[in-house]
């Protein structure tokens, strides 16, 4: 029987050292009449059972077991680089006692250039990487360093060596180095950018580091370059919607807004309709905090208040390099919104992201920034508001139903040919049930009703109501749709949904 699916205890795990488990390549299974089983790579090695049989003492029955499998569990049981850790300790000379105060005659800067640290966080970036997370969360606790990666979305502990809270100093120091900050500066927080060839991809990531009570929290984003599909099919968006959005990212001017909060794709979709329109025949520039992507054939520009260079001052500039398309990444205040408006009225292309909750509110909060109705009424073509929803499982997605008062609760009306899937988790999904994500739409194209309305003022439902008459779906009702193919759940819709749709 393999080691993997063996239950192990772990209560007999924490009396082990991991500097032991290490060593010996052993770990403790289960206790049997009276008896520790012990996975062991030689059950001959008797200087190894005896140091168990102290540990425990108890008697010891040997499991003899091929190393890779007492690897694999040792990282499961004792966390991501555990090897790593147990060297660490084992060079840095210091005596870590478990229940004891930490021990801070670590050096930490000399150690976040010791090979061991450096190979710990390079095993950080590829587990991450493994799992597809696009975040690393390093937080220091008085008794822990918690690690979280987001992995579609949704947080979740990393399982961590007891002993890594030793050497969160160092660790954070190794990131701080790497990403070219201030490593003596402990009390400001600061903003870094790595750039790395992790598992044969190039990595970029965003670095931001904060200080906590209990030392600095860290936040890395993890942009991967080879991986990023700016491929119309990556966005998923519905047969009509789509075509709606080829009609007007194909238009000679006027503004597109995509709107959503953080990590909702907003920039994953502007860059997808840049690189569908691209071609020689068209110059195009961006104005971005940061670029995240490199896209080819494009000029982009990083925004940099710093040194004064803002998304207004950028676009003023830029205006003058005669381009056909541009891209803001984000309308933040007034002065950027007059220069977009005046560049869509002038013959340009805007494509620009804006913080609100769903497209009709994109309206009312330029009409609030200071913006004249009939201006945004003559300038806006287009406003797609965007969530991500993550994906049923294809490993393990079965079909199930989810009842008729369930449904009813969300006023979800069930249709002849509804597929309901729901993942039932398995070790591929990490047992989330769900396997990556999707984009769910919501698509206002402006006519001149809709423009009429903003010129009198009108409020954002009504002007919401009346898109929706021309065949604008919600965002939870473009959620639905693909609830009834079966890709995503209708609780992970309501979810993403809920905040912006309750009522109505």
């Amino acid at each position: 029987m393999k080691l993997s699916n063996i239950e192990i205890d772990t209560r007999l795990i924490a009396k082990l050292p991991l500097k032991f488990a290490n060593k010996f390549k052993a770990i403790p299974v289960k206790e049997e009449n009276g008896a520790v089983v012990v996975a062991v790579t030689d059950r001959h090695n008797l200087q190894v059972l005896d140091e168990i049989r102290l540990i425990f003492n108890k008697p010891v029955t040997p499991l003899e077991t091929p190393e890779e499998e007492i690897t694999l569990a040792i990282k499961k049981h004792y966390g991501v680089g555990a090897d790593t850790v147990a060297r660490m300790i084992a060079e840095s000379g210091a005596s870590l006692d478990r229940s004891g105060p930490e021990a801070e005659q670590i050096d930490e800067t000399a150690m976040a250039q010791d090979a061991s640290v450096i190979q710990f966080v390079n095993q950080l970036f590829l587990e991450a990487l493994k799992e597809r997370a696009t975040d690393i969360h390093l937080e220091p606790f008085e008794r822990e360093l918690q690690v979280r990666f987001r992995v579609d979305g949704v947080l979740r502990d990393v399982p961590m060596p007891a002993e890594l809270k030793y050497f969160r100093g160092a660790i954070v120091s190794r990131i701080k180095i790497m990403s070219e900050m201030n490593i003596a500066e402990r009390r400001l927080p600061q903003d870094g950018r790595i750039e790395l060839k992790a598992g044969g991809k190039q990595i970029d990531c965003r670095v931001s580091v904060i200080p906590t009570l209990y030392g600095e929290g860290v936040v890395m984003r993890i942009l991967d370059k080879a991986g990023i599909l700016f491929g119309m099919e990556q966005l998923g968006m519905l047969p009509d919607t789509h075509k709606a959005f080829e009609n007007i990212i194909a238009r000679p001017h006027g503004i597109f807004l995509v709107t959503g909060p953080t990590g909702s794709g907003k920039t994953t979709t502007l860059y997808t309709a840049l690189s569908r329109i691209n071609s020689a025949s068209v110059k195009i520039i961006t104005v971005e905090e940061p670029v995240e992507y490199h896209l080819s054939g494009i000029n982009q520009i990083q925004v940099n208040s710093k040194i004064g260079l803002t998304f207004a001052k950028g676009l003023r500039h830029i205006l003058r390099h005669d381009p056909d398309i541009i891209m803001i990444g984000e309308i933040r205040d007034l002065e950027t919104a007059e220069i977009a408006i005046r560049a869509s009225l002038t013959g340009h292309l805007v494509f620009a992201t804006l913080h609100t909750n769903d497209a009709a509110g994109s309206i009312t909060r330029l009409i609030d920034m200071g913006i004249e109705p009939y201006l945004v009424a003559s300038s806006v073509i287009g406003i797609m508001a965007q969530r991500l929803v993550r994906v049923v499982c294809d490993s393990c997605g079965k079909p199930y139903d989810p009842g008729n008062d369930h449904l009813a609760d969300f006023r979800f009306e069930r249709k002849p040919g509804d597929k309901f899937m729901k993942g039932t988790g398995c070790e591929k999904c990490l047992n989330t049930g769900y396997y990556g994500r999707s984009g769910i739409y919501e698509l206002l194209t402006m006519n001149e009703q809709l423009k009429k309305m903003v010129m009198e003022h009108s409020m954002t439902g009504d002007i919401k109501n009346k898109a929706r008459e021309f065949g604008m779906r919600s965002l939870r009702d473009d959620g639905f749709e693909r609830v009834r193919k079966g890709i995503t759940t209708i609780d992970e819709v309501i979810k993403v949904t809920q905040e912006d749709e309750d009522v109505g």
